[in-house]
């Protein structure tokens, strides 16, 4: 498994290790040991799938403390543009997002540590997404931020006329006006 560098404090990609050969591929997707030593120490106790058809834009989501959640995010099928905006109060990339496409083919996964907003665009007719957290879906502790955020100036890789969004997700606050309660 190779780490790759997002300049974001705690924020992974990561490439697992797959091998190849004609009868299709073999790729070990988690293992807690060599993710431990990799730097994610989390005690995932959830995992949540979704599928979503091409335009479908979710998020920005995350939950406050005590009950903030890591996610460990894979597309199973298809490509999504997935992005995690940093919340954590006192970090040099509070404010700012990253966004990196995850695919079925390239198999990239994407750590994000408590502290973040996550959402992600599907890219492709139908995606699959898998993802791990490290605590249970809380509704009072649910928060959000709007997809489109005029000051995160976040390019979801859609034509506007293509975007679908829930009603829910249309009525989140901006980044300013937000409850977040994470410091780094």
């Amino acid at each position: 498994m190779e780490l790759i560098n997002t300049g974001f404090q705690d924020l992974i990609l990561i490439k697992p290790s797959v091998f190849e050969d004609s009868r299709g591929y073999f790729c070990e997707s988690y293992n807690k040991t060599a993710y431990k030593k990799a730097g994610i120490n989390c005690n995932f106790v959830q995992d949540n799938q979704s599928s979503s058809i091409k335009g479908v834009i979710r998020g920005l989501h995350y939950q406050l403390m005590p009950y903030a959640q890591s996610k460990l995010i894979r597309a199973l099928c298809g490509t999504i543009f997935d992005v995690a905006v940093d919340l954590r109060t006192g970090s040099p990339t509070y404010g700012k997002w990253y966004g990196v496409e995850l695919s079925s083919e390239n198999m990239l996964q994407l750590f994000i540590p408590q502290g973040f907003a996550h959402g992600f665009s599907v890219l492709s007719e139908k995606a699959v997404v898998l993802y791990k957290t490290d605590d249970f879906y809380k509704k009072e502790a649910e928060r959000g931020i709007r997809f489109d955020d005029p000051l995160l100036k976040i390019d979801w890789k859609l034509d506007p006329t293509e975007i679908i969004v829930s009603e829910k997700d249309h009525q989140l606050p901006t980044l300013d006006e937000a409850e977040a309660n994470f410091i780094l």
